[in-house]
């Protein structure tokens, strides 16, 4: 079959939808005499399309019409007639008959939407052409990356060598998900030196996985690959060779599996995330939301269409390193495109000047994050009452293990409590008290004497889906009688007691970390003032401006 053209309507029949601001769409074909007509209605706009050898329509359909609904009850009505001479009008319709047993095969029912996505496939030439394009373009520009040097070692590949290169594929694309390829393969190379093998990550604790995670985000991806490793582990050790078992490990979903069975062991499965989405969107000029699930089931259709079957893994990580590098959202590179040949939108684009590259795919309107607020207070216990450099260096801060479940889930940060919304910092400090007779039976009027308590600031985090501002301060105390303050309740909070140095190098989040470096500065400003015989005298403003400019000019 020829070349094919599709515009935006045809996208709207991939997603089970129809639209009004369908345009072009056309489809090429020489006729024979077993074609059909495919005509498309659409307020003033008629078109139609010669669709050759059918399997899903068969001779004796006439005159079938599907209606689309869409939101503003309008309909879109495309007929697929034989071609027949039509019937008269006002022509008296026959009455209908229940059709016999024996002809009940014979019978064909109206033509579904899975009728309409059977003609928006790759054809066998195009298939061929993308991926020997995208494949010569991969072996000549693929980046290199750490994880790739694993891959492609020569030689027999042992069970030992398959297991490895398969954790290391699973390590990586766990690293890469919602995360910069620059800012990965530093943790990968840190992260494979402490934990080489599957063994060696069964055997942590989820503590030394956060403290080695902190940075990247989306903590709860460092808690699965643990979690993971220690179910194959405790089931034998031998690590799933396919996509099917790869989809019972915990925390591994249908990308993760897609991409180890494709690159660590050569199953021909498809590998779809946001590069690969833009790719064939612009591809086959998908303009249905591409969040929308039946939207995305079609894209994984379409990309198990081009995974190459001799080289599956290859293919994947060429399509998506595509998408990364060249195929851009904002700024793609089609001049350079080893497959701007097969692509819909570039070839719509040069023939309708209001249609751009980077329409495609449609823009999702993202949900508001929603505002949150808490009060940090980052507490500071003194062997003594006075605050010097001794006492400091001495001194040990307090910090809280979040909750095993919820946003950061596990994770450490100084004492904080979440507020209603904007507060004052009577009602803040407040709420920390509380929080602290509470949790610990310290009571900061009775227990302790408070050496220094100061506002440091305001800091907004920003997660996907929230905005914390977070309202900062420092809180220096001093026991009373050298009370111990371990008093909480064991089974409602865990916590411990780090120095500076402890507290330097132990893994924080990005927010936390923040949070202390936020103190820190503080307390060089506040605690160490510069001397008054080191200061220097105000220059007049006559001078400032002869010492700037001595010529006067």
């Amino acid at each position: 079959m020829p070349l094919r053209k599709y515009s935006r309507i045809q996208t709207n029949f991939l997603a089970g939808k129809s639209s009004r601001n369908s345009s072009v769409f056309c489809l090429n074909s020489s006729p024979s005499p077993s074609s059909i007509s495919l005509s498309v209605s659409h307020g003033p706009v008629n078109l139609a399309v010669d669709v050759t050898n059918t399997k899903n329509i068969k001779k004796k359909m006439t005159n079938r019409t599907i209606k689309l609904n869409n939101n503003n009850n309008k309909t879109t009505n495309t007929s697929i007639t034989h071609n027949k001479p039509k019937p008269k009008p006002n022509k008296r319709p026959r009455q209908v008959r229940k059709p016999n047993p024996k002809n009940h095969q014979e019978e064909e029912s109206s033509p579904s939407i899975g009728d309409i996505e059977d003609f928006f496939k790759f054809g066998k030439d195009e298939i061929l052409e993308i991926r020997a394009s995208l494949l010569d373009w991969y072996d000549h520009n693929q980046r290199d990356l750490p994880w790739r040097r694993i891959n492609n070692n020569s030689g027999v590949d042992s069970e030992e060598e398959t297991t490895r290169r398969a954790y290391a594929v699973w390590v990586s694309e766990v690293m890469l998900q919602q995360t910069r390829v620059q800012t990965v393969i530093d943790y990968f190379n840190r992260w494979m030196l402490k934990w080489p093998t599957l063994h060696h990550l069964a055997q942590a604790s989820l503590e030394e996985v956060n403290e080695m995670w902190a940075g990247l985000g989306y903590y709860r991806r460092g808690r699965f690959l643990l979690e993971g490793a220690q179910m194959i582990v405790e089931g034998g050790g031998v690590f799933p060779k396919n996509n099917c078992d790869l989809r019972k490990v915990r925390g591994i979903g249908e990308y993760t599996a897609g991409a180890i069975a494709s690159i660590a062991f050569k199953e021909a499965v498809p590998v779809v995330d946001g590069n690969v989405v833009r790719v064939i969107s612009r591809l086959k000029a998908i303009s249905a939301n591409p969040k929308d699930s039946a939207t995305v089931k079609n894209i994984w259709k379409l990309a198990g269409q081009l995974v190459d079957p001799s080289r599956p893994g290859d293919f994947n990580q060429a399509l998506m390193e595509l998408g990364a590098t060249t195929c851009s959202p904002l700024s793609p590179s089609c001049s350079i495109c080893p497959i701007s040949g097969q692509c819909c939108v570039l070839s719509l684009s040069k023939s309708n000047e209001s249609i751009n590259v980077t329409d495609y795919p449609t823009k999702v309107v993202k949900a508001k994050q929603r505002q949150d607020f808490s009060a940090v207070s980052v507490v500071e216990i003194l062997d003594s009452g006075n605050m010097t450099e001794k006492t400091q260096s001495e001194s040990k801060f307090l910090l809280v293990k979040r909750p095993d479940e919820g946003l950061l889930a596990g994770l450490w940060e100084f004492p904080s409590v979440m507020l209603k919304g904007e507060t004052d910092l009577a009602t803040r400090r407040e709420a920390v008290d509380h929080f602290l007779k509470k949790s610990f039976n310290l009571d900061v009027k009775k227990s302790c004497n408070i050496v220094l308590r100061e506002d440091v600031g305001e800091y907004v985090h920003v997660f996907s889906h929230i905005r914390l501002k977070m309202y900062i301060e420092l809180f220096v105390l001093h026991l009373k009688g050298r009370k111990n303050i371990m008093q909480q309740d064991k089974e409602s909070i865990v916590w411990k007691y780090l120095d500076s140095k402890a507290l330097a190098t132990i893994g924080l989040t990005s927010g936390v970390r923040r949070v202390y470096t936020m103190v820190q500065q503080f307390k060089q400003i506040k605690l160490n003032p510069v001397p008054m015989t080191t200061r220097k005298k105000p220059i007049s403003r006559k001078k400032r401006v002869a010492e700037v400019d001595p010529g006067g000019e």
